[in-house]
């Protein structure tokens, strides 16, 4: 597989160092938004061909899979530009920042039949999927889930410390992890409420959001997302269910019981685990797991977290 790679940002070192785990994927060119950072990643990882000029990149001959790690507001227009050229496409974790878009990307994938997939990496996660697992064998029978995203985001800098050229989205996209996998555990989510603190005074995003979330069967998510937070970023997410309490700390990497004993260890293979997903769909030509179209029920529950955010805000 020959990929194009759009972002030389954060994400797009993770992808760099993924394929190269994987195997059996070649980044042959790379599209990026600063001349010096996309040269030097380039540099870096040992790709030939590098530019500002995405179309440039997607078109690098031999390219049949295009990777958009690109600022989350590009994702749907880079994602159109290698899809309406026949190109297959993982798209970074928000495929969109409005559930139009990510309709018209859908529609777009399904036209050209290509392979579209998003990066909902929390399906590749060992410690999420031995949690999934479990919930669909009939092992754990939730009563609730309690979740905290935390991160320290005053400053408009990456995971990295790097400054940014654009704002994330706390609802958009941590919130997408969060709904997406709670949507693959229990896909009858009735109920989707939320509600936003302030927004940041010079980034003008929002910095805290309060969730609950009910399924058909009566379980129940509740928990909040924080850019504000003073301290390591962390996912935590307790699992209280009829027979167990599972613990998961993304940051640790590690789900133990409510005693503290260990049940798994991360070995940190989820972005490997997608891109592995990546290739298979695209040589059996099937759906993916977290397939484009299959994603755009996530974006709808999405959609109804703003609009009870939009209904509910106070400032």
């Amino acid at each position: 597989m020959k990929i194009a790679l759009i972002g030389e940002g954060a994400q797009g070192h993770t992808y760099a160092e993924a394929a190269a785990a994987v195997g059996d994927l070649e980044i042959v060119s790379v599209a990026g938004g600063s001349a010096t950072d996309v040269t030097e990643f380039a540099e870096r990882y040992g790709i030939a061909d590098h530019g500002l000029s995405v179309e440039a990149a997607i078109e690098h001959p031999g390219v049949d899979t295009v990777i958009v790690g690109s600022p989350s507001a590009l994702h749907v227009e880079h994602a159109l530009a290698a899809v309406k050229r026949g190109k297959h496409v993982l798209v970074e974790i928000p495929m969109a920042l409005d559930l139009a878009g990510a309709e018209e990307l859908a529609d777009a994938v399904d036209a050209a039949g290509v392979v579209g997939m998003v990066a909902h990496t929390r399906r590749y996660s060992p410690l999420f999927r031995e949690v999934h697992r479990r919930v669909t064998a009939g092992e754990l029978h939730l009563h609730q889930a309690i979740f905290h995203t935390l991160f320290f985001r005053r400053r408009n800098v990456n995971r990295f410390g790097v400054p940014r050229t654009w704002v994330d989205d706390l609802l958009w996209h941590q919130g997408c992890h969060t709904l997406d996998f709670f949507h693959w555990l229990h896909p009858d989510l009735r109920t989707v409420w939320a509600a936003a603190g302030p927004d940041h005074s010079e980034l003008a995003t929002t910095m805290d959001i309060a969730m609950v979330l009910q399924a058909g069967d009566g379980a129940l998510v509740t928990g909040g997302l924080s850019f504000n937070n003073h301290g390591p970023i962390d996912v935590e997410v307790r699992f209280i269910g009829e027979e167990e309490t599972l613990v998961l700390s993304q940051s640790s990497g590690v789900l133990r019981d409510s005693e503290g004993t260990e049940i798994l260890r991360d070995d940190r293979s989820a972005f490997a685990n997608q891109l592995t997903e990546l290739r298979d769909a695209v040589d059996e030509g099937r759906e993916p797991l977290t397939g484009v179209r299959a994603c755009v029920p996530v974006m709808a529950l999405l959609d109804r977290a703003q609009r009870s955010i939009d209904e509910h805000r106070i400032v």
